[in-house]
């Protein structure tokens, strides 16, 4: 007899969500996480005494608004604000790119006036095109199956309902879309746009937890995920999340439990059960058993098809393919403690453009070096740096007057070349990063007054990404849609009976959107009542 319906692996925002549909629908359910604290890589920590702040998983817009909705997160505590202003971009040259609503088009106009002709245009062509994928986000891609029968007939039934989606666009948009899925952000953006800061407001979109060029093949489709994100139904808005994004999990833990929904903490898996090919339950890190007659995992594939299953019980065909699963975003991940905020040279003083996300990549070129230096080196000499100050719109996280950052910093790759190793180094690109942030904001090196460095090796060690990636993989075409996490389980079905994928390895992929966890519950839901009526 199993002692709980479904047993889910991992607290992190996908299994929660999982967990929470789950037992709306009248099943038992059971969480098991590893960390002492429910959320995954979204988390709100104290890093330095009297400050805290979102640890890894930084800022809010691609969470789903129905499942924030379903979930009763705002009734459970949740309240995001939106950013004042939305990005801030500096360059050496004391110029600036400032965006949000009523500001962008006047910010663009004074750097090119082409350019501010061509910027509503764009934006609203990838808003329309982000429209329709907005569709696709909370229902299972087309799976691939073999032979013909039931599921491939309700597979053919799918992929009519994806072709009907498409089919709201007109021919153009259908071309552009196939551009955003096979060409680089970069040769797309050369075509339209003629400033470097306009093109790098758009091209770090392409790059956000993308170890690649913004001339790299594939690009453009991780600039158009970024598009996805709405805020309190303003679509393409950033926010924050008062009390950082360990809100937004906190939120969901506590629908999950309102539902009955038991949550242990402190307690991993060490191996996931099969027997007769069929998944039966898990061995937790203090040896105990737990049976279940569904397993769903919240962790990265790889990890789990290589590290919790036994290889014997796995496809040899699935198994070396998913051993090739890549990973690795290239992040390095920063919050400081602040004694002030920061004063940059191209708008000095305090301003709403404190509040945005100020980026610290002023061209294409800059990103592309970026990357080919992280390639060769390790890590990127003159580094693509995120800053976020949270506490600019909330001051639960610092101590009166002072503030907390979050930096973002790429390139680093994920692995060091010649064996050398991130704990060895992860001082001294801690330290690139400031200085990278204090050459345009004179005096904020000297106003750090605490920090936590966290390397692409402490990512994995902490939060379980591999290779420090925090899409769970790579958001590249082969490892998208019917192919997450591999073409013929894109119906968050592993490759046993009984276990699902209900993490970001699965569609639509990464980033604090409950999707996967939404969409996995519902495929556990279809099977249950087929079994049992």
């Amino acid at each position: 007899m199993s002692d709980t319906d479904v047993l889910i692996i991992g607290a992190g925002h996908n299994g929660l969500t999982c967990a929470a549909y789950l037992a709306m629908s009248g099943l038992r359910v059971k969480v098991v996480e590893r960390r002492s604290v429910v959320g995954g890589a979204a988390v709100t920590q104290e890093f330095h005494p009297g400050f805290r702040n979102s640890v890894a998983a930084y800022t809010v817009s691609l969470l789903n608004p129905q499942i924030a909705s379903d979930l009763k997160l705002a009734e459970n505590g949740l309240r995001i604000v939106e950013r004042k202003a939305q990005n801030f971009i500096p360059a050496p040259d004391g110029s600036y790119l400032l965006t949000g609503e009523g500001r962008t088009q006047q910010s663009v106009a004074k750097l090119n006036a082409r350019d501010a002709e061509r910027i509503g245009t764009f934006s609203h062509e990838l808003e329309v095109i982000a429209d329709v994928l907005r569709d696709f986000v909370l229902r299972s891609p087309p799976n691939v199956v073999q032979g013909f029968g039931v599921g491939a007939i309700s597979e053919a039934i799918n992929a009519l309902g994806t072709a009907k989606i498409l089919n709201a666009l007109t021919i153009e948009q259908q071309r552009v879309l196939l551009d955003l899925f096979t060409c680089s952000a970069g040769e797309m953006l050369d075509d339209v746009f003629e400033h470097d800061l306009v093109k790098a407001l758009f091209g770090f979109d392409a790059v956000v937890g993308n170890y690649a060029s913004p001339y790299a093949a594939g690009s453009a489709y991780v600039m158009l995920h970024h598009a996805f994100g709405e805020v309190n139904g303003k679509k393409g808005v950033w926010g924050h999340a008062i009390g950082g994004m360990g809100a937004i999990t906190q939120a969901m833990a506590a629908a999950a439990r309102s539902h009955g929904v038991q949550i242990e903490l402190d307690n991993g898996v060490r191996e996931v059960l099969v027997e007769n090919d069929r998944v039966v339950g898990v061995i937790l890190d203090n040896g105990e058993s737990i049976r279940a007659k569904y397993v769903a995992s919240n962790v990265n594939p790889k990890l789990l098809y290589t590290q919790l299953m036994p290889a014997d019980a796995l496809p040899k065909p699935f198994l070396d393919r998913i051993r090739n699963w890549r990973n690795g975003s290239g992040t390095f991940r920063m919050n400081v403690a602040l004694n002030a905020l920061p004063s940059f040279t191209a708008l000095p003083g305090n301003g709403d453009h404190l509040s945005a996300g100020i980026i610290i990549a002023p061209s294409l070129a800059y990103m592309d070096r970026a990357w080919l230096d992280a390639k060769q080196h390790g890590w990127s000499r003159q580094p693509i740096v995120e800053v976020l100050i949270p506490s600019t719109l909330d001051d639960s996280l610092s101590l009166p007057g002072q503030h907390v950052a979050s930096l973002f910093c790429q390139h680093v790759a994920p692995t060091l070349p010649n064996g050398a190793s991130w704990d060895d180094h992860r001082n001294e690109v801690a330290d690139l990063m400031i200085k990278t942030v204090d050459d345009y904001a004179p005096g904020f090196a000297a106003s750090v007054i605490g920090r936590q460095a966290l390397s692409p090796l402490d990512l994995e060690r902490d939060f379980g990404l591999l290779g420090g990636d925090i899409f769970h993989g790579a958001l590249s075409l082969n490892q998208l849609f019917s192919a997450r996490p591999m073409l013929g389980h894109a119906d968050y079905r592993g490759p046993l009976k009984g276990l699902y994928h209900c993490g970001s390895g699965a569609h639509p992929g990464g980033g604090v959107t409950g999707a996967p966890g939404h969409n996995a519950a519902r495929a556990i839901l279809r099977d249950h009542r087929a079994l049992f009526g």
